[in-house]
């Protein structure tokens, strides 16, 4: 299940509306270029670092 991020731009290709979170995985993909990003949380803490 992932979820569309609207208003945020790719910050390799700086296409906007094209990022896609993956909350199971962790990642968040841009649909436009294949860029990867990997959502680190704090387990202490419980946020997002």
């Amino acid at each position: 299940m992932t979820h569309l991020l609207h208003g945020l731009r790719c910050a390799t290709c700086l296409t906007l509306d094209v990022l896609w979170l993956d909350p199971v995985r962790g990642l968040v993909e841009c649909s436009e270029c294949g860029q990867t990003a990997l959502i680190v949380t704090d387990p202490d803490e419980g946020r997002t670092i």
